[in-house]
């Protein structure tokens, strides 16, 4: 039947972090002892102040077609918060809420993508990047990074990937899925770069922002000579255990946000009110009301990182942010465990789900094919066993 579909919808790659959660919920029905490690979301609740937010808009009748753009008061509390947390400077006007940050990108991606532009993605990216820039006629140009170099590119590979038909670049700090934080000194190395570029648009995905071990942050829209380049896309998905909530924002150049409110218009005319109104709780919270949650994933990264370390052939960065480990298992490559070969990264998360009952993402879905996701955005007990578990399956 793929004939009668589209070309766009059956050149369009499923998202492996999504399949691969599906699958192991399937053998968790099936009666296996599945561990997943492979989504990306906080095991936490929404904060209860946040949830009262949402108990007293539904009292309050917010039932209504929202703007299309968001509420006024959500988009100044997002300025706000920018300027807060970030030092960005952006009026509502130059602010969208839509429904999720992947919302955001997409609407980035259909209102600033022709076809035939080339967008430059540092690997390893979000699996959806690739995807959504393909889907709105891009190009995506793959800059590889490794374990070695702390998953980050540097000023030459980017001046390197850059073509007379390049666009825009893409990436994610703190990073999913390596969980590397660029400093304020490397992003200033890089924007050394693009200055040379004025027409070259940088989209910083921020939507980790607060899951971040370093203690500082900076935005790269920060750095001068980049507020009229920089779309900055965040949401409260991560950091507030939000993920169903389905709201994301970007602050951009306000021909850019126009742009996407036009989109948006066509195709969701606004992100859902209530939602709306529990985030404006979140964004005007002082980051330390979910500093709780941003404490334990941070004794879970050591944790992890401690007990991955004692996994033979496992090669790991000890990521600054983010709840995820990204190992280079590229040792296994070309050998047979348990009568299984493994070719690549695929092979071994699919031995590792079949063998120890672990679910994890391909490096491949993130441009690094050399590498494996684990989230360790579960309980300690559960971490501890799931590695245990590995590190029988590898011995």
């Amino acid at each position: 039947m793929s004939n009668i579909l589209s070309e766009r919808i059956n050149n369009l790659a499923v998202s492996q972090t999504l399949a691969m959660a599906a699958l192991a919920r399937e053998l968790k029905q099936q009666g296996k002892d599945i561990i997943s490690l492979s989504l990306g979301e906080p095991d936490f609740n929404t904060p209860d102040f946040i949830k009262e937010a949402a108990k007293k808009a539904i009292d309050d009748n917010y039932s209504t077609y929202p703007p299309v753009d968001g509420y006024l008061d959500l988009k100044e509390a997002i300025c706000a918060k920018f300027k807060r947390d970030n030092n960005l400077n952006y009026t509502p006007s130059q602010v969208v809420v839509s429904t999720g940050a992947k919302q955001s990108l997409y609407n980035i991606a259909q209102v600033m993508i022709n076809d035939g532009d080339e967008v430059i993605l540092p690997a390893p990216f979000w699996v959806s990047y690739f995807e959504i820039i393909k889907l709105s006629g891009g190009i995506p140009v793959e800059v590889p990074t490794s374990v070695e170099t702390n998953f980050k590119i540097t000023p030459a590979q980017l001046e390197a990937a850059i073509t007379p038909k390049t666009k825009m670049m893409w990436f994610s700090s703190p990073c999913n899925p390596s969980g590397s934080v660029y400093s304020k000194e490397e992003l200033t190395a890089l924007v050394a770069v693009l200055k040379k570029y004025p027409n070259i648009y940088v989209v910083s995905d921020e939507i980790y922002e607060h899951i971040n071990y370093t203690g500082s942050y900076c935005s790269i829209g920060s750095i001068e000579g980049m507020e009229n380049n920089t779309i900055t896309v965040n949401g409260v998905a991560k950091a507030f255990a939000m993920t169903g909530w389905r709201i994301g924002y970007i602050g951009a150049p306000e021909f850019i946000a126009k742009a996407c409110t036009k989109m948006q218009g066509q195709v969701t005319s606004g992100a859902n009110s209530i939602a709306q109104r529990a985030t404006k709780a979140a964004v005007e919270a002082n980051p330390s009301q979910i500093k709780y949650m941003v404490d334990a994933f941070h004794k879970r990264r050591d944790l992890v990182f401690g007990l991955m370390k004692e996994i033979p052939g496992f090669k790991l960065n000890n990521p600054d942010g983010a709840f995820y480990v990204f190992p280079d298992v590229s040792h296994y490559f070309g050998k047979t465990l348990r009568g299984t070969e493994i070719k690549d990264a695929t092979d071994f998360a699919m031995y590792l789900l079949a063998e120890a009952n672990v679910a994890t993402v391909t490096g491949d879905a993130f441009g690094s094919p050399n590498c494996l996701r684990l989230s360790y955005a579960t309980s300690e007990e559960q971490l501890i066993e799931a590695i245990k578990r590995i590190k029988d399956a590898v011995s």
